[in-house]
């Protein structure tokens, strides 16, 4: 299930990327922001255009899955959970001839 969560992460950046580079940049980049003052929020205007929207669900649905991820993972082995401290279990030592 792992493996099917991963791959589903990886096309939704590969999305979020094309969502990222098609949109017209809406700032004046790195010298717009030393050289004027303006009332943008990091640079960033709101609109409710397509590409802003589908950069948004990109982001929630990469964050979704990768908190989902978690639950899907299992414990290393070797590895107790008691009296709500995970503890190791240790075999004895070789004994030497």
């Amino acid at each position: 299930m792992v493996a099917i969560i991963t791959i589903v992460i990886l096309l939704t950046c590969v999305v979020l990327a094309f969502f990222v580079l098609v949109q017209n940049p809406k700032g004046g980049g790195l010298s717009g922001t030393f050289g004027s003052i303006s009332s943008q929020v990091m640079g960033v205007k709101q609109s409710s255009d397509v590409m802003e929207k589908g950069t948004w669900t990109s982001i929630t649905v990469i964050a979704a899955l990768c908190i989902i991820s978690v639950m899907f993972y299992s414990k290393p082995q070797g590895m107790e959970k008691s009296n709500g401290k995970a503890k190791t279990t240790q075999s004895a030592p070789a004994k030497s001839k």
